[in-house]
């Protein structure tokens, strides 16, 4: 399976595209000064405890107090309070624990306020980000994650993924990791350590060190709240998480994003550096170029069309307390003569589609899917096989339950991040009405601010191009002659028509040989 990464930056924000043989299946948004985010490490201070839900809220700098639950403390959790307090007091210098004095485990059944008290200093990171009125969910069983290694600290414990089927490669890496690992701190192996030699456990192990010094050296500032490390951000992220040998490539907008994803992969693939490719200065923006603002707009809104279905197509509804999809079969079910045949293959490539959306969309909680019925026991337990296996692909923890007896089968799924939702429909623009604008009302104010273009700039006016929905372009350029091809008779100047997939039906804009803004004004 060939993947692709398509990374666009603006001003304040970064567009992340995950592709699989060229469909859109992971769209990810990134506000550059965004806080708060999942992995990234803070310095708070307790505010209160809530006996009640044995848990404790803790101010790291937000406008709500983060939630802290005694089962997220972690059993080495005295440790990290002692630490935390002796480094800030500057009575311990070093971020190495060789010579800290482990405290002992807390008791997994204790209460919370055994552990803490109002006023206390805690080290914590992110679980989960701010969602809609509840401020971000924390713990304080600090871990940091590498390509193939996490360092946690004070645990003292080797761990392997159980991905790692092989008794021999498990017994490898674990004695490898074993005579590298610092003392004080446990370490657990992840998958993509599989076959890698020690000289790259160690690099991993040494990049994950330096940024626990990070940590350190920020605790060592005294200042409460504060975020001490963040998280890598969101592009290194995903190659951190996802990158292998099926990648072929990725696609960057941005000089500096480039080259700090290029040092990345020189770390944890060197090889394959020369994937990274920069594309600037291109008129159409990358995401447009690359087809994924038309996938967008085929991929969200609340109908969404299953790909090589020939007509079928699921209904998404969203309500308070869980998600609704609905599979329809469309005209397929009336041209069929084996409908439980029809059934169980609309079903299936339903399936596939709905296990994307959820990628996609990263719809978390519960989700209660409706199948089109079938009466065929072994239908049934065929699709939700199918469905299992292309959950599989999910890096989210998600659990499937069988269908009920009214056919309908539950999924939940967690959700770190708020629910990503885009709006596919077009903005009426008549606001006293319903109805929308005549197209070609829209053409002759086009051509009114061609003209003054032409009248104010005359022989100044070089390679001028206008950008419009595709729609509008094919209008322009259709028949003989097109509208484009009287405007070049009349003005002796060719007006190149640019379709572009992310704008409304009705917008457009004139642009010059440097992508200059014309408008009536200049």
């Amino acid at each position: 399976m060939n993947k692709e990464l398509i990374v666009s930056a603006s001003e304040d924000s970064v567009q992340i595209a995950l592709l699989e043989e060229g469909r859109l299946m992971e769209l990810h948004q990134e506000n550059l000064d965004l806080n708060f985010a999942v992995g990234d490490m803070y310095l708070g201070k307790v505010k209160k405890l809530a006996p009640s839900l044995n848990a404790a809220f803790v101010d790291i700098g937000y406008s709500k107090d983060a939630f802290l639950h005694y089962h997220d403390l972690g059993p080495n959790v005295k440790s990290s309070l002692t630490y935390t307090k002796l480094v800030s007091s500057g009575k311990y210098k070093s971020h190495h624990l060789k010579s800290f004095k482990k405290e002992p485990l807390i008791n997994k059944n204790g209460t919370i306020d055994q552990v803490l008290a109002p006023g206390d200093q805690i080290l914590v990171q992110i679980t989960k980000e701010p969602i809609h009125t509840k401020g971000p969910r924390i713990t304080s069983e600090i871990s940091i994650a590498g390509r193939y290694l996490i360092l946690c600290p004070y645990a003292d414990k080797v761990s392997i993924s159980q991905k790692v089927s092989s008794k021999s490669e498990r017994d490898r890496l674990t004695a490898l990791v074993e005579s590298i690992k610092p003392e004080g701190f446990g370490i657990i192996i992840r998958t993509a350590a599989e076959e890698k030699k020690v000289a790259e456990l160690h690099a991993d192990l040494n990049f994950l060190m330096n940024k626990w010094q990070t940590a350190f050296k920020n605790i060592q500032k005294k200042k409460v709240p504060m975020k001490l490390l963040s998280e890598v951000d969101l592009a290194s992220g995903i190659l951190r998480d996802n990158f292998n040998e099926e990648f072929v490539k990725i696609m960057v907008d941005d000089e500096a994003l480039a080259r700090d994803m290029k040092e990345y992969l020189s770390i944890i693939a060197p090889d394959k550096t020369k994937i990274i490719k920069l594309v600037k200065d291109e008129e159409v923006p990358l995401f447009e170029r690359a087809g994924i603002e038309r996938q967008i707009k085929f991929s969200f809104g609340k109908n969404v069309t299953i790909p090589q279905s020939k007509g079928a197509y699921l209904v998404i509804e969203h309500t308070e307390a869980l998600h609704v999809i609905d599979v329809n079969s469309g005209n397929i079910s009336r041209n069929s003569t084996n409908q439980e045949e029809t059934a169980l293959t609309v079903n299936k490539v339903a399936a596939t589609e709905i296990a994307r959306q959820l990628r996609l969309r990263d719809m978390g909680g519960i989700i209660v899917v409706d199948f089109i019925d079938m009466t065929n026991n072994s239908h049934k337990v065929e699709l939700f096989d199918h469905l299992k296996a292309e959950m599989q692909k999910d890096r989210a923890k998600h659990k499937i339950l069988p269908p009920s007896k009214f056919g309908l089968i539950q999924i939940t799924r967690q959700r770190v991040k708020p629910e990503l939702n885009i709006l596919t429909k077009e903005d009426n623009p008549n606001p006293e009405g319903e109805k929308v604008e005549a197209p070609i009302v829209v053409i002759e104010r086009i051509e009114m601010i061609l003209k003054n273009i032409m009248e104010t700039k005359g022989k100044e006016v070089k390679n001028i191009s206008l950008h419009v929905h595709p729609f509008m372009a094919a209008y322009l350029t259709k028949g003989i002659p097109s509208i484009r091809q009287k405007w070049y008779f009349k003005y002796k100047k060719w007006i190149r028509i640019v379709p572009r997939d992310a704008y409304k039906y009705l917008q457009f804009n004139f642009l010059n040989r440097n992508n200059t803004l014309y408008n009536e004004s200049n």
